[in-house]
């Protein structure tokens, strides 16, 4: 665009057309959910302002999805893939999305995504919703995408946008980036903005890059943090705001110090852990110092726990963004949520139920002593006894560990199993509230496999510095095929 070779417009019309062609036909992807339909106007208008010598930054007539938990103003739903939210747009953008606008990247489209961000049912299959049916992955379409930002990692893979935004609340940005082939950034708690973004719960809540490189994830991630003024947890973004392209360092691994933990987030996969021996191997090639083992002593110790918070959160923090929406909001709480549900359960409960939600309706108020208990218990382990811990004994720059195994098949009779339950180092950065990013770093039958770089709060600097340097010295991505099953023969 900078050299006239092209134009966002151009862009664009390339990417709506190939998500014509990619997902709503041939391999029929389902990721996604909704095409804005004013994303060749706003294009035209960043053409517009370039040929004019403005140019806002890097992001500047960049096509990017989002995902459908994340508000837009605009003439797109906001419906967090449930039929209950389908019938009205959002009055406003959320934060990120203003962000966005404001650095001039074209919103071409919403992606589907596990149904209320896979916090419905205990054997749901992830990137099931019932407003946009179940995501397919693009390296073996009988696979599934993970969740619940299945949606953006399938399309981002895919080749459907440039680059994609999720959100997480424990796993859902690293784990389909891990089985997509993608880099995925879960950012510190409160380096991004949540207003306008349909929550689960507070304390672990977070919006982040997906991508197909570090640098796309860096430059997008510098445009997504900022203080929000609504958001009490961003205070402390202003004082780490950064641009993240900087760290972007070919050379990043040499002298770091980096920690293996391999007690339970190793063993679950032959192939991911055959895979993370070698990337550590690669790492010690590019000048890193290794410390292995780095063991984490209280993983395991919260996982009960972790679900008791975020029910007690989801009660209390759904009808605080319904707040937000205001007098056209189509429900107001959970108890509306499965109303709604068992109205339409020919459409939104045919292939699993909602006992997730029913059990958080029932739970009591942020008041009560066993969620204040369970909550600090879970910050104290996940943090000062956990992450930080290891670090400071060993004096780390970061962890490492699989980010989990290969996609799993689709079943939308159990529902999500095999490596789907594999405990990746998701849970304790969720719970820490600390940064995480997965990178590729290999195949299994043709299915990716990505390896985690984590560590202590607002480290993002330091890990995409780490993680530029092992994308750089191993190339591992490949575009997907969009084979119909695993290559079993590999």
């Amino acid at each position: 665009m900078a050299f006239g070779s092209t134009s966002s417009r151009a862009l664009v019309e390339q990417y709506l057309a190939r998500i014509e062609a990619v997902d709503r036909s041939g391999p029929q992807l389902r990721s996604i959910i909704e095409v804005n339909p004013d994303a060749i106007a706003f294009a035209t208008q960043m053409d517009r302002e370039r040929a004019d010598g403005h140019v806002r930054g890097p992001l500047h007539g960049i096509p990017v999805v989002i995902k459908d938990n994340i508000a837009t103003g605009d003439r797109m739903k906001t419906s967090a893939g449930s039929l209950a939210l389908a019938s009205s747009p959002a009055p406003r953008d959320a934060f990120l999305v203003t962000r966005l606008r404001e650095a001039g990247a074209v919103l071409i489209g919403k992606t589907n995504l596990s149904e209320w961000a896979n916090f419905r049912s205990t054997h749901s299959s992830s990137g099931w919703s019932g407003r946009g049916g179940q995501v397919r992955n693009p390296y073996a379409l009988d696979r599934n995408p993970s969740g619940s930002s299945s949606g953006t990692g399938a399309a981002v893979a895919a080749n459907l946008a440039a680059i994609g935004v999720g959100t997480e609340t424990d796993g859902s940005i690293v784990s389909p980036s891990n089985v997509n082939g993608l880099v995925g950034i879960k950012p510190t708690l409160g380096l991004v903005s949540r207003t306008g973004i349909v929550p689960i719960a507070h304390s672990q809540d977070t919006a982040g890059p997906m991508t197909r490189t570090v640098a796309d994830a860096a430059a997008l991630l510098t445009v997504l943090a900022a203080p929000d003024s609504a958001d009490s947890a961003t205070g402390v973004a202003t004082r780490v705001q950064a641009d993240y392209t900087k760290a972007l360092d070919p050379d990043g691994l040499r002298g770091a110090r980096i920690g293996v933990v391999r007690n339970r987030l190793f063993g679950y996969n032959p192939a991911a852990d055959a895979l993370a021996n070698a990337a550590i191997q690669a790492m010690k090639a590019r000048g890193a110092v290794i410390i292995d083992p780095a063991n984490i002593p209280s993983l395991g110790q919260f996982d009960d726990s972790e679900f008791e918070v975020l029910l007690y959160e989801a009660r209390a923090d759904l009808p605080r963004f319904f707040d937000w929406w205001g007098p056209t909001a189509p429900v107001h709480n959970l108890n509306e949520i499965i109303a709604f549900n068992n109205a339409h359960a020919s459409d939104e409960l045919r292939y699993f139920g909602q006992d997730i939600l029913e059990m958080a309706a029932k739970k009591g108020a942020l008041t009560d002593a066993a969620y204040r208990n369970a909550l600090a218990k879970n910050r104290r382990l996940a943090g000062p006894e956990g992450i930080d811990l290891v670090m400071r004994t060993n004096r780390l720059d970061a962890l490492v560990a699989p980010t989990g195994g290969p996609a799993w098949l689709i079943d939308l009779v159990n529902g999500d199993g095999g490596t789907a339950s594999a405990p990746g180092p998701s849970t304790v950065t969720s719970v820490a509230g600390y940064p995480h990013i997965t990178v590729p770093m290999g195949f299994d039958h043709g299915l990716p496999i990505g390896i985690s770089f984590f560590g202590k709060a607002w480290g993002e600097a330091t890990l995409i510095k780490l993680a530029y340097s092992y994308e750089q010295a191993t190339h591992h991505r490949k575009p997907p095929a969009f084979a119909p099953t695993a290559d079993l023969a590999r």
